[in-house]
């Protein structure tokens, strides 16, 4: 993956809109499963994209750096063989001094040559450092978006189970609706309501039944006082 296509994919998941996503998804918790593995497996990539940018960044660093010194020294040195050659002249010693002046002109040479790979590598160093310091930041905001999601699919699973638990609640305090003609307790206390009446319907059998027999017995008292009165007449 090239670092173009890692800072587009970085800033893109970045920006993200985790609501709207959710929003529009049928089922918003295996989106965010997803999403989190998307984010997981993309930081992943990025982080090792990220490694290599810095690592290069930092080489240029520090052939920019060597080119830098390199020119202080070759400056350092031209400075030398300059003041070498005008003390050997001053001398009378020109073709020694002509020398120096001559080594004076090859260390201005490299010289030159080290401030000009210095100053062509600047531009590189300075996008490169731009193109790094951006994927930091989109690493920094992917990873408190791969926070966000996941906060999100926790509060979303706690939810889910609290909506579970209160419809099992629901249907729990149904079955035992005592107005719900349906109900288990309904039922329960219908089958009661209808042995108590079958118990009251004895009972009242039974009384209806002793009630005769006192009432046959009643008529008996009355034949036999009939019978008396009869006798006591005759007599």
């Amino acid at each position: 993956m090239t670092k173009q296509t890692v800072l587009g994919r970085v800033a893109q998941l970045a920006r993200a809109n985790i609501n709207a996503l959710l929003d529009q998804a049928e089922d918003p918790q295996k989106m965010l499963d997803q999403l989190i593995r998307d984010y997981t497996n993309n930081i992943a990539e990025a982080e090792q994209a990220v490694a290599t940018t810095i690592g290069n960044l930092r080489l240029m660093e520090q052939d920019h750096r060597e080119d830098v010194d390199a020119a202080e020294e070759w400056g350092v040195k031209a400075l030398a063989a300059s003041r070498k050659a005008d003390g050997l002249r001053a001398g009378g010693q020109t073709a020694d001094a002509d020398r120096f002046d001559n080594l004076a002109k090859v260390a201005l040479g490299r010289q030159l040559q080290s401030e000009k790979e210095a100053k062509a590598a600047e531009p590189t160093i300075a996008s490169q450092t731009e193109v790094v310091e951006k994927l930091k930041s989109g690493l920094d905001q992917m990873r408190t978006k791969l926070g966000e999601l996941k906060a999100k699919r926790d509060e979303l699973v706690a939810r889910a189970k609290s909506a579970q638990a209160q419809n099992q609640m629901m249907d729990a305090v149904k079955n035992i609706d005592v107005l719900d003609p349906t109900s288990e307790l309904s039922r329960f206390e219908d089958k009661v309501r209808r042995e108590e009446a079958r118990a009251m319907g004895k009972q009242e059998l039974a009384a209806s039944s002793l009630d005769a027999q006192f009432e046959q017995l009643d008529a008996l008292g009355d034949s036999a006082e009939v019978e008396a009165r009869l006798a006591a007449l005759k007599g």
